[in-house]
């Protein structure tokens, strides 16, 4: 594994993975909401984004944290491993509000709430996103590797096993 992104719902713990990750296997992790969100809590254009992750995509290592929808077919073609953490809702929900106060490292500020246009989209996620993402994992499935987690407790066991779930 040289080129991997963690992606799946917000609130699913990608960012806690993708840092297990990082720490197990010492390639160098990005994280999309630092691309796009500027620590005023404005984001950057999308031209600025595209030409930023274009940069990220041409390096020879990596791990690139996080979902957005409309580049992940080409950090699917890029990459040589995909993480999806495919949780249960409540988990999302429950992962986005255990983060509110936290200083992070993937994201430029502090959340203070879980605003109601950000719950609703991990409410919407399953419906809009998850059959989107596995269509694209489907299409990708002959050559890259694809590990999907259920659980928390399936991903610290890839950690402890170095194995994907059973």
């Amino acid at each position: 594994m040289l080129k991997a992104i963690v992606i799946g719902s917000p609130g699913a713990g990608k960012s806690t993975f993708a840092r297990k990750l990082r720490d197990t296997t010492g390639l160098p992790l990005y994280y999309l909401d630092m691309l796009w969100h500027k620590p005023d809590q404005t984001t950057v254009t999308r031209e600025v984004f595209d030409a930023q992750l274009k940069e990220l995509l041409g390096q020879d290592r990596w791990i690139i944290d996080g979902n957005y929808q409309r580049t992940l077919e080409p950090r699917l073609t890029a990459c040589d491993t995909v993480f999806l953490l495919d949780l249960p809702l409540d988990v999302c929900l429950c992962g986005a509000q255990s983060r509110v106060g936290t200083k992070r490292e993937d994201l430029p500020w502090i959340e203070t709430e879980v605003d109601e246009e950000f719950r609703q989209s991990i409410l919407d996620f399953p419906k809009t996103q998850l059959p989107q993402i596995y269509k694209l994992l489907k299409k990708y499935q002959s050559d890259k590797k694809i590990v999907i987690f259920h659980s928390h407790e399936e991903a610290e066991r890839y950690f402890q096993n170095g194995s994907a779930p059973s």
